[in-house]
């Protein structure tokens, strides 16, 4: 029975755990799981990452993906979920543009180079619980590819960062993926501030150990930098 109750546990486990495989643009998804989107090492264990300074926070990818997709800017895009993103927290999308004389499908996306797009903020449910936008669904949140975007090859990183174990250090989860995409009809945008993966995150910051349970909606940071709002010069909040 014991041995039993284990396995149940374990099952249940795994069920709360999630990869985001396949990316949908303009609600198209790309044709196949891990086609434009570079498989996850937890492709399998559906594992999310608890320390945001191990280099697995970037892409968390076991390797590169074979095809590219393309994406005009202003175009609207999320992705599909392995499993229901049942853990309350926030959803978040940057793009890193791929240097000069560099293979959208071999580069690793390393420096200074990522900027934010996207990031979602909590209300609360009816009962005083903190909920994000696109819990308990199948697929992430919409977001939208600055039409100021410079056109050109790039990474699209997504990230849902589940906070209901984070009141302890590094039991944040980081449940994230990387795809290989190339922006056309683009604009003369000048993306900030730009970070890098891993060095945008430590452990203590408030967006990431934070009890949940002791927080307003509106008292909420989210990790990392401002959101780029599409502006030639700058960045917002």
């Amino acid at each position: 029975m014991k041995f039993l109750s284990g396995l149940l546990l374990t099952a249940a486990a795994v069920e709360a755990h999630y990869t985001f495989p396949r990316l949908v643009v303009n609600g198209k998804p790309e044709d196949k799981d891990w086609s434009v989107t570079r498989m996850t090492k937890n492709a399998n264990t559906k594992q999310g990452i608890e320390n945001p300074t191990n280099a697995d926070i970037r892409c968390y990818a076991s390797g590169t993906a074979a095809n590219v997709a393309t994406v005009p800017a202003g175009s609207t895009i999320h992705y599909v979920s392995t499993q229901q993103i049942n853990h309350p927290g926030p959803t978040q999308y940057y793009l890193a543009k791929v240097p000069a004389g560099s293979s959208v499908t071999k580069w690793d996306g390393s420096g200074a180079v990522w900027f934010k797009i996207f990031t979602t903020m909590p209300t609360m449910d009816k009962n005083k619980q903190l909920t994000w936008p696109g819990q308990n669904l199948y697929t992430t949140v919409n977001a939208t590819i600055p039409t100021a975007t410079p056109s050109g090859d790039y990474l699209l990183r997504v990230e849902h960062i589940a906070l209901h174990m984070a009141a302890q250090p590094n039991k944040a989860q980081f449940y994230l993926s990387c795809s290989q995409i190339t922006v056309t009809g683009g604009g003369n945008g000048n993306p900030s501030p730009l970070v890098s993966f891993p060095g945008s995150y430590k452990s203590s910051d408030p967006g990431i150990q934070v009890n949940l349970n002791a927080i307003a909606p509106d008292a909420y940071r989210p990790p990392g930098p401002a959101v780029w709002n599409g502006d030639a010069g700058g960045s917002a909040a």
